[in-house]
């Protein structure tokens, strides 16, 4: 892995950390001290909770040494701030450029120049890795060293498929409302404006994209860190939703709906993190289990088959 791309990784961990920490940790300051306002907390802690998982996601990559573990997380992590970078700029009536506090402001031109950099480099990064293979003689696909289950690899396509749909609903409804400051659309239980809608539906798919890759993968010893990253990613929205519970009807199949998609991803991430520590020799994982040893019965009849040769080629000099 080139240094380009491990600077780049570092880099997301500490933006990513600095959106948890505003986001997740105080999202009832979320309104006065963000890039934009956000009224709702459990708007703020939503996107919060997504920014954790992103920043399990990129610290886990920076651990490995090759282009093709870290692969999935630069391609998803291109995918989401081009689409972040879409919403910002649509609504950049919103950000809090020139009013709000110095705090928010500050956040305001960071949120844009972060944005303005990070799908440059994403793209600059994956299209030097690719020369790079093409200079050391074309890219080498490794083989498969841990096979992803066909029941695992159908869990998340089809969850894959759920988060690209809802997140393309939500991005697509806040790119068609400019001035409206409340966007009602049937996906999530509770309403968002155009901006939190796009970034939400962002983040939403930037992980059915991060889906198809794994799936595509098949090979779990490369996909740790993304599953842990999507286990992660489940466990914090439904501690979020839970946080919440008093503001949402419980009466409302959405949210059911949702929490039965969270249950799902969490149980997903984790079976294939535990499902790729079990890897083959000299690989850093935990050794899979081996084949019994032979029977002495069957040793000692290769033993006597093998003597007997020698003896039959003695007799026959």
């Amino acid at each position: 892995m080139l240094t380009g791309t491990r600077v780049l990784l570092g880099a997301f961990v500490g933006l990513t950390a600095l959106a948890v920490v505003a986001l997740l940790m105080r999202p009832a300051q979320a309104h006065e001290e963000f890039a934009w306002p956000i009224h709702m907390p459990m708007t703020a802690a939503f996107l919060g909770a997504a920014y954790a998982a992103g920043c399990l996601l990129s610290a886990a990559a920076l651990r490995e040494r090759s282009w093709d573990r870290v692969r999935v997380t630069v391609v998803t992590v291109g995918v989401f701030t081009a689409l972040v970078l879409c919403a910002s700029v649509h609504h950049a009536h919103r950000l809090s450029l020139a009013d709000g506090g110095p705090v928010a402001r500050f956040a305001a031109w960071l949120w844009l120049g972060v944005y303005l950099a990070v799908p440059v480099a994403c793209l600059a990064v994956t299209v030097r890795q690719g020369s790079e293979a093409v200079r050391q003689g074309g890219a080498v696909r490794h083989a498969v060293v841990r096979p992803m289950p066909t029941w695992l690899a159908r869990t998340v396509a089809v969850q894959g498929a759920v988060l690209g749909a809802a997140g393309a609903v939500l991005f697509v409804g806040g790119l068609g409302e400019h001035h409206h400051t409340t966007l009602v659309i049937g996906v999530l239980p509770w309403d968002l404006t155009p901006l939190s809608a796009q970034v939400v539906g962002s983040w939403l798919l930037a992980f059915g994209v991060a889906a198809a890759l794994v799936v595509r993968e098949r090979d779990l010893a490369r996909l740790r860190g993304p599953a842990a990253a999507y286990a992660v990613f489940g466990a914090l929205e439904l501690a979020v939703l839970a946080r919440y519970r008093a503001q949402l009807d419980h009466g409302d199949p959405r949210l059911w709906a949702a929490v039965l998609l969270l249950l799902g991803i969490v149980a997903a991430g984790a079976c294939g993190w535990w499902l790729g520590r079990w890897r083959g020799p000299g690989t850093g994982g935990v050794p899979g289990p081996r084949r019994p040893a032979a029977t002495s019965e069957s040793g000692s009849s290769r033993s006597t088959r093998a003597s007997s040769s020698v003896t039959a080629w003695n007799g026959s000099r």
